[in-house]
């Protein structure tokens, strides 16, 4: 069974509420445009049937007229072989005729309001299809965006990112007690050698191309 029962029911439709007691909004406002345009879709078959029907009765009212001018002609001709009875019965056959075409533009003129009030249903609809559009983008964009924030603070709190911090940590401590020992040793030491000093340059070095590689994997698994 669809959500919406009739034309009136869409048209009316508040879907902020709708959507407020869905349990899932994004399947609901996909129904929701689904079943509009399936009744927009219904709307214009039904103008279009009407539309055909009137151009068939105004083809027929077409034929009528001419019927009229014929029982018109006979009727002069029967008058003119001075025969009134014939001449009358042509009068009440052509009179028929003019009944007729009267109830047929009597038809059209009903059909004539059935097609405004399609019309304008068909602007509602479409007012509201656009709105429901509207809506569903937005749906998605929010949902993206909570799916994105999720997937960030996941992988914040995820035992990979503690990993590469732990590691960092570690990998600061490492520093922070070489520096140590290199101040330690140089406290009341005797001034180092030019090949020790070169020699401790490289080593700092290394950490430090060590440190930069950890900082390079880091970012790369963010």
């Amino acid at each position: 069974m669809g959500i919406f029962s009739r034309t009136r029911d869409i048209v009316a439709a508040n879907f902020t509420d709708l959507l407020d007691k869905a349990e899932d909004p994004a399947k609901m406002i996909r129904m929701i445009i689904l079943e509009m345009e399936e009744t927009l879709v219904e709307v214009r078959a039904s103008a279009a049937r009407t539309i055909a029907d009137q151009k068939e009765m105004r083809r027929h009212i077409d034929k009528l007229g001419k019927l009229q001018d014929s029982w018109t002609e006979k009727a002069e001709l029967a008058l003119s072989k001075g025969r009134e009875d014939l001449a009358k019965a042509a009068l009440v056959e052509k009179q028929k005729a003019a009944d007729m075409a009267d109830r047929l533009k009597d038809e059209i003129a009903v059909l004539d309001e059935a097609l405004r009030a399609s019309e304008e249903d068909i602007n509602k609809l479409q007012t509201k299809l656009r709105e429901a559009r509207t809506r569903q983008n937005s749906i998605a964009t929010r949902l993206e965006s909570a799916q994105n924030r999720y997937k960030l603070r996941e992988l914040y709190n995820g035992p990979r990112m503690q990993d590469a911090f732990s590691r960092f940590d570690i990998m600061e401590g490492r520093i922070d007690m070489a520096e140590g020992r290199a101040d330690a040793a140089g406290l009341g030491a005797q001034p180092k050698s030019l090949e020790e000093e070169i020699a401790e340059l490289k080593s700092a070095d290394k950490v430090d191309a060590e440190l930069a590689a950890l900082k390079a994997r880091m970012n790369k698994d963010g």
